[in-house]
């Protein structure tokens, strides 16, 4: 099965009330906002001594007739490295075997550090330009568009809304840099976080891929129950002031 890659070699994913500010109306450059985001990020999860949380994986082709969902035990090391455990699977076996289950795994390998340093939002493999501010629920926003350096699928053409007040990655929307496969027509997903107590956690990942025989496959993400470290949780607490940013 060709299409076992659809969703295996990418993975990253309410509305939002533009206000239509460009970058020409004095807004702080992309540059500097993706720059301040990745000190804040170096500084929070230096308080950040890993996590534990739980994912389900719900899978959807109408034209096939065909469901799959996985329930997930994920961990996080300190250095951010990720550890899954499949709790629960049921529907479409191929999908389990083929999609989902090697979904984990390539994700599992992209968390590594050597890899993560060729795929994180920074001006080594993205191009940073400024759209516009935005509402996500009653947060403001800075959205920027965003430009892979290279077509890698591990990347993604898109955008990106920084949280104006903690400087934490709020939102990514997007396609792959490139497509996972022969098969695949096209991707789109988009990505949410939220923020709990002094760190934000991922909240849905959503993601429509149109594939050449079968059609549209939808995927969706629910994170559930994403907890600090117990050794670290009460540190954190008292010690962080500004919101925290896994994945």
């Amino acid at each position: 099965m060709k299409h076992r890659f659809i969703f295996g070699t990418f993975l990253l994913l309410f509305t939002a009330t533009a206000f239509g500010i460009s970058e020409s109306d004095d807004l702080p450059s992309a540059d500097a906002l993706v720059a301040r985001m990745l000190a804040h990020n170096v500084e929070r999860q230096g308080q950040l001594a890993g996590y534990h949380g739980m994912r389900r994986y719900v899978l959807e082709n109408d034209r096939m007739n065909k469901h799959a969902e996985m329930v997930v035990r994920v961990e996080g090391d300190a250095d951010e490295t990720k550890h899954f455990e499949v709790v629960s699977e049921e529907g479409w076996k191929a999908a389990q075997k083929h999609v989902l289950q090697r979904m984990l795994a390539t994700e599992s390998e992209a968390s590594s550090p050597e890899i993560r340093l060729k795929t994180r939002l920074s001006p080594e493999n993205y191009k940073f330009h400024m759209a516009q501010t935005a509402l996500l629920g009653d947060r403001m926003a800075y959205v920027i568009d965003v430009v892979p350096r290279r077509r890698d699928e591990r990347l993604f053409e898109g955008q990106i809304w920084i949280d104006a007040q903690d400087y934490a990655l709020a939102r990514v929307e997007g396609k792959p840099a490139k497509n996972p496969s022969f098969w695949t027509s096209s991707v789109h997903f988009v990505h949410t976080y939220q923020k709990s107590g002094p760190f934000w956690f991922p909240v849905s990942t959503e993601s429509v891929t149109e594939v050449r025989i079968f059609g549209a496959t939808s995927l969706t993400i629910h994170y559930f129950d994403y907890i600090p470290n117990r050794s670290q949780a009460t540190e954190t607490a008292s010690a962080v002031s500004a919101g925290g940013h896994t994945q």
